[in-house]
């Protein structure tokens, strides 16, 4: 509210309980009617980080986030990885420059469910997954990075699979890709096995620019890149599908350990309202929040896992009253 405030936007934020204490409480994760309301309603949704040891089958978390991508189609997992301050990085000579944009496919792939059990809980139990990949999924998101590199001056778009090995699936990755780069002649276009990434991102990520990818490739590999630029403490992401409703989420996940204790970091959370400022076409609101997040590191108005000692609450207001000013 306070970026929003400075700039003279009238902004409207309303509160949805969804959290794992009104799933225990009435056994309800999101009804269908919330699912559309918010998706019909609103211009974008702020998620909490999800996950609760009381709810050992996950069933809100699966429920709620999985539900909402699928539900309104948000094909794009949006997750930057850039590096703020390279002191937070663990690499011994980080690359003051390192800014990688994943596009991880979000609808399809090993998430979608397809498979089974037989013979369960027996010796002789087989257990299946199928990936699903369809020609529109993965063009779209292709197509998605290619033009994300475009606007923002971005020369490079690398393809991560594991088509030496996955010959259908990486098959149809690489045909695509073909075909949308050829359409991108001023954008480099190159293609990196997932293990030969996953070194690659340790060794010299400030070699990648834009990555694309599915949907499990790009939930390993963009949890590796946001460590490598400062930790999941610092990582926003985004649920999109261009021109629709939006969904902004932390990637780190809940700590019900240290809840109350006044250490968990909020940057990440605040990162995704620089996001959905972006998103909603706000961008020199985004561009103060972002300033604001770097300088709560670079003058140590930081929790704990960052070398500061402020609380959660004390990091959000200094950078309210940082806003305000």
């Amino acid at each position: 509210m306070a970026a929003a405030s400075r700039h003279g936007l009238d902004l409207t934020l309303d509160h949805w309980d969804l959290g794992a204490d009104r799933f225990l409480r009435d056994g309800v994760t999101i009804t269908d009617e919330e699912r559309d309301r918010l998706i019909d309603e609103y211009d974008a949704a702020l998620l909490g980080a999800l996950g609760d040891p009381r709810v050992p089958g996950n069933e809100h978390t699966r429920d709620i986030l999985l539900g909402l991508r699928f539900g309104a189609d948000l094909y794009i997992n949006f997750r930057p990885c850039k590096l703020l301050v390279p002191s937070l990085s663990p690499l011994r000579n980080p690359h003051p420059d390192t800014d990688v944009v994943f596009f991880r496919e979000n609808t399809e792939g090993l998430y979608v469910g397809v498979g089974g059990s037989f013979k369960r809980g027996t010796p002789d139990e087989v257990a299946t997954e199928q990936s699903v990949n369809t020609w529109k999924g993965v063009d779209r998101i292709v197509r998605a990075a290619f033009e994300y590199a475009a606007a923002t001056g971005r020369g490079r778009v690398t393809l991560v699979d594991k088509a030496n090995v996955l010959l259908h699936e990486g098959g149809l990755w690489r045909r695509v890709f073909a075909e949308v780069g050829a359409a991108h002649p001023d954008i480099s276009g190159d293609a990196m096995y997932v293990d030969a990434m996953a070194m690659d991102l340790v060794r010299r990520p400030e070699r990648y620019e834009v990555v694309v990818t599915s949907n499990l490739f790009g939930d390993i590999l963009s949890d590796l890149a946001a460590q490598v630029t400062g930790g999941l403490g610092l990582a926003p992401s985004g649920n999109l599908n261009p021109g629709s409703w939006a969904l902004f989420e932390p990637v780190h996940g809940s700590a019900p350990d240290i809840a109350g204790d006044g250490i968990a970091n909020p940057l990440a959370a605040v990162g995704c309202v620089s996001l959905a400022f972006g998103h909603l076409g706000m961008e020199e609101v985004a561009a103060d929040v972002d300033d604001c997040i770097v300088a709560s590191i670079r003058e140590g108005i930081t929790t704990p896992d960052l070398g500061g000692s402020a609380t959660t609450r004390s990091v959000g207001e200094w950078m309210a009253g940082r806003l305000r000013e």
